[in-house]
């Protein structure tokens, strides 16, 4: 008899474990199957709708400081695929072919666009859509024209200097060469599938006066808010002046 009770006490405790180890196997399984659920749908929506994107120059002062946070829109100028798919922070990976889906909307003279290098396609850039395929533009004494009328677009300009580069001095960083100065440039048209993009902080940022035209490729996409602001030259622990509270959720014009 007592063998008999050894045995099926043997059995419950069996059952008993066997139930338990299926419980937790199951709930290891419902946080694995979340946690791939979440990373996947945040791949897609940071590939395909918006991605974050760190201002690190003062390029576009004063519409867009350093340390700003911006939400970039990608898909109001048509999603663009990966380029290249492999591990984060690491070269290992391969290229892979780009795709464009259809736009809603095509860039327009004032976005303000995030865009791929043309130089190092690695690096993000962010300027201000000035001209579009077709147009004309010309750069005269650091005023910028479009098709021979003056742009409307300075509201949104700082200049850091006075001093306008005569016009019949060449430099030789100038793209194309023999179009003047960053003061003086033009006029140039615009090739088809190609835009003119400049900094809204003229007399320091590297544009299309010195790397040539963005080709529609490259384009990543609109930038939409800025989500969070950080002051840069504060210590880390003063954080309640580090963060530019004025500038929280501000929309990109």
């Amino acid at each position: 008899m007592n063998i008999f009770r050894r045995y099926f006490a043997w059995r419950r405790r069996r059952k008993e474990f066997l139930s338990l180890r299926a419980k937790r196997r199951g709930t290891l399984l419902e946080w694995l199957d979340t946690i791939v659920s979440v990373t996947v749908t945040v791949f897609l929506i940071r590939t395909l709708v918006v991605e974050a994107y760190r201002v690190p120059t003062g390029s576009m002062e004063r519409t867009i400081l350093p340390g700003d946070f911006l939400l970039v829109n990608k898909f109001l100028y048509g999603i663009r695929t990966p380029d290249w798919i492999g591990i984060p922070f690491t070269d290992i990976g391969f290229d892979l072919p780009v795709y464009r889906f259809p736009e809603f909307v095509e860039p327009d003279r004032g976005d303000i666009i995030v865009f791929k290098y043309p130089r190092d396609t690695d690096v993000n850039f962010i300027k201000r859509c000035v001209a579009l395929p077709g147009d004309t533009l010309e750069i005269r004494d650091k005023q910028l024209f479009i098709n021979g009328v003056e742009s409307t677009l300075d509201s949104h300009l700082q200049f850091l200097s006075s001093r306008i580069i005569p016009a019949g001095y060449q430099d030789p960083r100038i793209t194309p060469a023999g179009l003047g100065n960053k003061d003086n440039y033009g006029p140039v048209v615009v090739p088809a599938d190609k835009y003119f993009m400049m900094g809204d902080n003229r007399d320091n940022s590297e544009d299309s006066r010195f790397w040539g035209f963005l080709p529609r490729e490259n384009i990543v996409g609109k930038a939409w808010i800025i989500y969070f602001s950080w002051e840069q030259r504060y210590s880390p622990w003063l954080l309640y002046k580090k963060i530019r509270w004025s500038r929280l959720l501000d929309v990109m014009r």
